[in-house]
C-alpha cells in the first residue's frame, strides 16, 4: 500500500534535534522523501506496522506528531503534483 508519512517534531532543545534526525533516517529506509518532513512509502501491512512501532519508540508522545495517509495500492491516480517535483513512480528503480 502506499502511505503518506508526515511528522512534525518538537525541536526546541537538542533531545528533539536528535529525534528529528532519527525520525527521517528512519522515513528514508522506508521511502522517498517528497517534502522536509513529508515521506512517501510503498509498504505492506507488516511493514507498516513495524515502521509505526519503531516511530513510536523514536519520538516524545507528548510533544511531537507523525500522521500516515493511507492511499492504497490505486493510488497514481490520487497524486497531482505542481510545481518543481515530478510525479515519482514508487515501483519504479531509483538506481541504475
Amino acid at each position: 500500500m502506499f502511505v503518506l508519512i508526515t511528522y512534525d517534531v518538537c525541536t526546541s532543545d537538542p533531545a528533539g534535534a536528535k529525534r528529528l534526525r532519527k525520525v527521517s533516517k528512519l522515513c528514508e529506509r522506508y521511502g522517498m522523501r517528497v517534502q522536509n518532513s513529508v515521506f512517501e512509502v510503498l509498504v505492506d501491512a507488516a511493514q507498516l506496522a513495524v515502521l509505526k512501532a519503531e516511530l513510536k519508540k523514536i519520538i516524545d508522545l507528548e510533544t511531537d506528531s507523525v500522521r500516515f495517509y493511507r492511499l492504497g495500492n490505486t493510488y497514481e491516480n490520487k497524486i497531482d503534483t505542481l510545481g518543481k517535483s515530478a510525479v515519482i513512480d514508487a515501483c519504479a528503480t531509483l538506481l541504475l
